[in-house]
């Protein structure tokens, strides 16, 4: 195929749509959670994603796991650990069973807040996406991702 491709051309202005309509979710979301919790998107999803861990045995995961449910590096992951373990929403403790092994857990200040920003996260969700709706070309995707069911826990 070439650069002039018609494939590779809907392909490509597929994937800026889909980039498109991802950074001005993100963008709304981020200045919701800024102005009401002085909480990022990233900090949001951390704790977010932190606090659904369970103590059972394999509930709790490790730093790769963290950044790749994130999206982050892991170095990026480490530093924001540490800023919300500073603002005392985290804490970090060693593994019982492997001492190179350190769990974070969300502290009961961050899952008040938590709590307190979860129905902003979700409300500039639905804002976002309904502004996204009038334009002709992210609709299809809007509508896409309306559709999607969280997956079934295994």
């Amino acid at each position: 195929m070439t650069a002039t491709d018609p494939a590779l051309t809907a392909l490509a202005q597929g994937w800026c749509a889909l980039s498109l309509l991802h950074g001005r979710i993100e963008a709304h979301i981020e200045r919701a959670l800024q102005a009401r919790h002085d909480l990022s998107v990233r900090e949001y999803s951390l704790l977010d994603v932190l606090s659904r861990q369970h103590d059972d045995e394999g509930g709790h995961l490790q730093m790769k796991q963290v950044a790749d449910a994130v999206v982050l590096s892991q170095s990026a992951t480490t530093r924001l650990v540490t800023r919300l373990e500073d603002r005392g929403l985290l804490e970090r403790y060693l593994c019982p069973t492997d001492r190179r092994g350190i769990y974070t857990n969300v502290t009961e200040a961050g899952l008040k807040l938590l709590d307190e920003a979860r129905p902003t996260n979700d409300g500039a969700l639905r804002e976002a996406l309904d502004e996204a709706a009038k334009n002709p070309e992210l609709a299809p995707l809007v509508r896409v991702v309306e559709s999607l069911k969280a997956p079934a826990a295994a």
